[in-house]
């Protein structure tokens, strides 16, 4: 896994040992969703996640972090183009991500680009968060082959 932060950007890419469809599934049902999202720093309830995968549509899940309340994300779709790419927009900040996914032998070769970052994601440990976030993905498709 590796992630780079570069001014308002961060770019994380990574192998995963399943073909894209099975990513693709994962980052837009809610059960992946729900499986995977928080990493290893906050859950996700399954029940929070809610799913309209259409350009223009959008995608809310609810996060619980360690004696902390549940806080609200809110995504707004761009490009919806299976299995090869994802894009979609944070209202609040404008935030934009971009998931793009390639076959490569023994799964799927996977890049998260962030642009507009605002000020406080533009941490080691924003970095860090989202390649937890990676981790939980991986085993999240090694325990559901």
């Amino acid at each position: 896994m590796t992630a780079r932060l570069h001014g308002d950007e961060l770019i994380a890419s990574r192998h995963l040992p399943a073909p894209p469809e099975r990513v693709w599934a994962a980052f837009t049902s809610a059960t992946g969703i729900a499986a995977f999202w928080g990493g290893s720093h906050a859950t996700v309830p399954a029940g929070s996640v809610r799913v309209d995968l259409r350009p223009g549509g959008s995608f809310r899940l609810d996060t619980v972090a360690p004696g902390s309340r549940a806080g609200r994300l809110s995504f707004v779709y761009v490009t919806v183009s299976p299995p090869r790419e994802l894009v979609f927009d944070e209202p609040r900040t404008g935030l934009r991500t971009t998931v793009t996914l390639r076959p490569a032998p023994g799964g799927t070769d996977l890049t998260v680009h962030q642009k507009r970052l605002p000020p406080e994601l533009r941490t080691t440990q924003a970095a860090d968060g989202l390649a937890a976030i990676l981790d939980a993905l991986a085993t999240h498709l090694m325990e559901t082959r």
